[in-house]
């Protein structure tokens, strides 16, 4: 019989924006991987829908669910769980998120690059912020990964939930003795959070992570590795590489 899928569903969770790019770029990332893997579907768990429940109960069969986060904090913990659960499958699996991982640290340096940074500027990681503390500790990662690219310190700064932010970490990198100073967005796709960046007073801001080849690599490696795992329960898979 031809036309039956024999791989669970792919399904790519990601936060929600009102910013039509941002929406864009989510849906571009999805196109492509559905070039590689087969139809891969969409849904948000805040701003717009639809819903990961929605989609789950629209969907026969197994499905493998990839947060499409740089962090696991209260989404990828509370809110993806709880939408799995509603969603009514039980044959679904959830992968680790997307970050931090070596290849988005490699995607920033890229980005920061694109943006004129140069050896010897210094780097503040700019994220959204959050207050669970696995999601913080993530972020942290991400930024010792990225100096580790980079052979030098690299700060962190939040956007809207922690502190010192962004602004602040850039004006005590300066007065540190910076000649110039770089923000690398942490951050998956354009929209508000992004924008505030071009006032943080650094000297360029890296567009965000956006979608590349290495992204799309990265989600078809979680989504195979899941595949290849199929014993796995539904569950958040936080262990390291």
């Amino acid at each position: 019989m031809t036309g039956l899928r024999t791989d669970p569903a792919p399904l790519l969770v990601a936060h929600g924006t009102r910013n039509p790019r941002g929406v864009d770029m989510i849906a571009s990332l999805a196109d492509a991987v559905s070039a590689r893997i087969g139809p891969t579907r969409v849904a948000f768990v805040d701003v717009l829908g639809p819903s990961p429940s929605e989609v789950l109960r629209d969907t026969r069969g197994p499905s493998v669910l990839v947060p499409a986060f740089l962090a696991s904090g209260y989404h990828v913990h509370t809110d993806i769980p709880r939408e799995v659960a509603a969603g009514g499958n039980d044959a679904v699996t959830v992968t680790r998120a997307l970050g931090p991982d070596p290849v988005l640290a490699h995607v920033l340096v890229h980005r920061l690059r694109q943006a004129g940074w140069e050896t010897g500027d210094a780097i503040v990681l700019a994220a959204a912020g959050s207050s669970d503390p696995r999601a913080r500790r993530d972020v942290l990662l991400a930024a010792r990964m990225v100096a580790a690219f980079v052979h030098a310190p690299v700060r962190v700064g939040w956007i809207a939930t922690g502190e010192p932010r962004v602004a602040t970490v850039v004006d005590e990198v300066r007065a540190g003795g910076a000649r110039r100073v770089f923000v690398a967005s942490y951050l998956l796709a354009d929209g508000l959070f992004h924008r505030r960046l071009a006032e943080a007073g650094a000297d360029g801001v890296a567009a965000p992570i956006g979608v590349s080849d290495a992204v799309v690599d990265l989600v078809v490696r979680r989504y195979r590795s899941a595949v290849n795992r199929p014993d796995r329960a539904i569950r958040i898979a936080t262990s390291r590489r």
